[in-house]
């Protein structure tokens, strides 16, 4: 596991939490809309968005779809337990991203654009140049 902590838009972070989750069954719609989010039960790895204005849209499988805004954080747990991440606002839709994450998870935070890929390549070459 992996240790970051790293600033982020909320929009990367809404799009690794659906990468991560729902991306093969989201309708479409919801994936490109911002202020639509993904919440699942603890039990499940649990995702929660904190927020001062939600709405539940839609449950598919064991996703639930919520409309948010004014989101003031986000909070990922995977179902392997693997991974466990918060997202804090620090100014409107930029915060900060922190926790432990799994070397699965690492792609997906990559892909959405939570961690650039020059952090991941260096991050990387240090394990495998024995330096971490």
């Amino acid at each position: 596991m992996v240790r970051i902590e790293a600033p982020a838009s909320l929009e990367s972070f809404r799009r690794f939490v659906i990468f991560s989750t729902c991306r093969s069954y989201a309708p479409r719609s919801y994936i490109d809309d911002s202020e639509i989010f993904a919440e699942r039960e603890e039990s499940n790895g649990g995702i929660y968005v904190e927020a001062a204005d939600k709405v539940t849209l839609k449950k598919v499988r064991d996703v639930t779809f919520v409309n948010a805004r004014d989101v003031l954080g986000v909070i990922y747990k995977s179902k392997s337990g693997n991974t466990d991440l918060k997202w804090r606002q620090i100014r409107r839709f930029n915060g900060k991203v922190t926790g432990e994450v799994s070397s699965n998870s690492l792609a997906n935070l990559s892909e959405s654009g939570v961690l650039t890929t020059e952090w991941v390549r260096e991050y990387l070459k240090g394990r495998i140049d024995g330096n971490n």
